[in-house]
């Protein structure tokens, strides 16, 4: 967007970069009449780190783990995207136990993420108390990770071949009380915020984007499904043995801010029911094929996509045999959700603003990568 000619009753606000209520290191540019918005513009590139650059400079067992500093709220799904397009390529698939524990990671990743972003939200309209409620089970997932994986955030778990590790000995009875903590609980999140009259009042009808823009904008996720679009990865393309489990592709037609809301209240629902299906039958037997210490891709193309917590990320590799690849591109979720937020915010109050960016729970370093 070219930069607007200012008319003399209209003025011009920044948003950020450093701002509590932009989640990250993003500016907004924000033309007002008053306090109608009547125009707006990102500004990028303030945490920019040449992630995809830096990638073609390692090997492809190294380069994965780069991408748990882009959406690092998902950093499991962006390790298991990587990991399922170098597989492509070297035309091998993970062990059955791998494949679920990945699964099960990936549920917990989308829980955890989840969870923290309906904590953010109540903050961001002025609620304190649902941070602590939303990090009392986050915690117990954190825990869980921290105690098979290694670290509570940036993963180094999901590899080529399966993953690093195998489960730790507590793990499958630590999932199932936290599975059952969570499900009794549940109930709190809708008497704190679900039906608290203000969330309500700054959310139904307040940021409505159409499908028609969502797909137009590329948005994917609970974004666009909260407009009614159907792009589950999981479902339209699955992997890892996700057509082996039943769950729905929670959509709603409202386009809201409390349709984006909604929608990820019920995915944790789908989540659980996930994890419940899987955390008795985790396979025996390997959970890594071996490879060898240097992997060199076939020369070619190769292409995967995944349903992170917020929404398609897709892996992009070009090999010209060596032992780096040739090319690495992320099309990462959040750089095309954010470009919803100016239809959004056409015509809206300034007030609006905050719960709007809330409901399209951006990460910043995943659009700055």
């Amino acid at each position: 967007m070219e930069t607007k000619d200012i008319k003399h009753d209209e003025f011009v606000i920044n948003v950020g970069p450093q701002h509590p209520s932009t989640h990250g290191v993003l500016r907004l540019e924000l033309w007002l009449d008053g306090e109608d918005i009547i125009d707006s513009k990102p500004h990028l590139g303030y945490i920019h780190r040449g992630i995809e650059k830096m990638s073609e400079a390692l090997g492809y067992k190294q380069f994965i783990y780069l991408t748990s500093r882009m959406d690092y709220l998902s950093a499991h799904i962006s390790n298991q995207a990587c990991s399922l397009a170098i597989e492509k390529g070297l035309q091998i698939e993970a062990p059955a136990r791998a494949q679920v524990i990945r699964v099960l990671m990936a549920e917990l990743t989308r829980l955890a993420s989840h969870q923290l972003w309906w904590g953010a939200l109540g903050l961001d309209l002025g609620a304190v108390s649902p941070f602590f409620y939303a990090f009392r089970e986050r915690e117990m997932i954190l825990e869980i990770f921290e105690e098979t994986c290694g670290s509570r955030l940036t993963m180094n778990y999901i590899t080529p071949g399966g993953v690093v590790n195998d489960l730790h000995p507590d793990f499958v009875k630590k999932v199932k009380k936290l599975i059952e903590q969570l499900k009794g609980n549940l109930h709190e999140y809708y008497q704190l915020l679900t039906g608290n009259v203000i969330l309500q009042a700054r959310t139904r009808g307040v940021g409505k984007l159409t499908a028609e823009d969502a797909v137009s904008l590329g948005c994917t996720g609970p974004v666009a499904r909260a407009s009614g679009v159907k792009c589950d990865v999981r479902k339209l393309h699955p992997y890892d043995g996700y057509d082996k489990v039943e769950f729905e592709e929670v959509l709603n037609d409202k386009g809201d801010n409390f349709a984006r809301y909604w929608l990820r209240i019920e995915e944790m629902k789908q989540s659980i029911y996930i994890i419940e299906q899987l955390i008795d039958n985790i396979p025996e037997g390997s959970y890594r094929e071996k490879l060898k210490g240097v992997v060199k891709l076939p020369a070619g193309e190769y292409y995967q996509r995944v349903e992170t917590a917020r929404g398609e990320l897709g892996v992009y590799i070009v090999s010209d045999g060596k032992k780096e690849p040739y090319r690495v591109r992320f099309r990462t979720p959040n750089f095309s959700n954010l470009n919803a937020l100016r239809p959004m915010l056409k015509g809206a109050k300034i007030g609006d603003m905050v719960s709007m960016m809330a409901t399209l729970d951006l990460i910043i370093p995943d659009i700055d990568r």
